[in-house]
């Protein structure tokens, strides 16, 4: 049981803790996001390393350093993304009266430049995991960046509950790309094919002539899945999520930028 408890235990608090520590830097004073961004790119630097020096460590403990060493690259480009750093060419709203591909083009501009340092930052792990026995931080990458993007969509196709009060002022324009709907016909796929896959994977883990290396590598991947379906959940369900994370709240005193509100909208894209 221990040995099913531990991997889960450490990806929540790792989910937490990492999502915790981004709102809270992200809050403090745009001042301050210059020195934040150099901070986390030398923690960026460190958890390529960590990942080059796991890549053939099959021990339970390397499987647990190459996971905390995915998180934190994938919190640099959270750090870069929400202080706003090359999000897109297009910096404004969405124009109204924008549908179907003209809309999507539109939405694809705002963050262009992100997508694609989420592919570089892709590259760069999987270099520093290549040829490696140690595949749990590229698994580790691959959910992350698979499920955020299943979330955009999500957002950009309409779900009831879209979180906009999270994004800092200066990029509260965003909202503007999402739609307010009861629900798009993404979500049921987004939620339940991870969740095949989470079950697959812990299946695999219990069975007895696994090792514990393996056991190990495969229930990280699958409570980080479960996770990630937990957050997409968050946006179809009314739940207290802002309470999970209250403790971490450092929003800086700076003039909210007004958009339109999304309203609610049962037409399709």
């Amino acid at each position: 049981m221990l040995q099913v408890a531990m991997p889960a235990l450490c990806a929540i608090l790792a989910w937490w803790f990492s999502t915790g520590v981004v709102m809270y830097v992200v809050g403090l004073p745009s001042r301050t996001h210059r020195l934040t961004r150099l901070f986390a790119t030398v923690a960026l630097v460190l958890a390529l390393a960590g990942l080059a020096a796991t890549a053939n460590d099959t021990s339970e403990t390397g499987a647990y350093l190459a996971f905390g060493c995915a998180i934190v690259a994938w919190g640099w480009q959270e750090v870069c993304f929400l202080t706003g750093f090359a999000l897109g060419p297009r910096t404004g709203p969405c124009p109204e009266g924008l549908t179907g591909w003209a809309r999507f083009s539109a939405a694809a501009q705002a963050i262009l430049f992100h997508e694609l340092q989420l592919v570089a930052l892709g590259g760069a792990v999987l270099l520093a995991t290549a040829g490696g026995a140690n595949p749990v931080g590229m698994w580790t990458y691959l959910v992350l960046w698979t499920m955020r993007l299943s979330a955009k969509l999500n957002l950009f196709l309409g779900v009831p509950f879209l979180h906009a009060d999270w994004l800092p002022a200066n990029l509260r324009y965003l909202a503007t790309y999402f739609r307010k709907r009861p629900m798009n016909w993404l979500f049921p796929v987004s939620v339940t094919l991870p969740t095949i896959v989470a079950f697959v994977l812990v299946q695999a883990a219990l069975q007895p002539e696994i090792a514990p290396f393996e056991a190990t590598a495969r229930l990280l991947a699958a409570a980080l899945l479960a996770l990630a379906v937990l957050e997409h959940w968050f946006m179809v369900l009314p739940l207290p999520v802002a309470a999970l994370w209250s403790g971490f709240k450092a929003r800086e005193a700076e003039k909210t930028l007004v958009f339109p509100t999304p309203t609610i909208d049962r037409r399709g894209t």
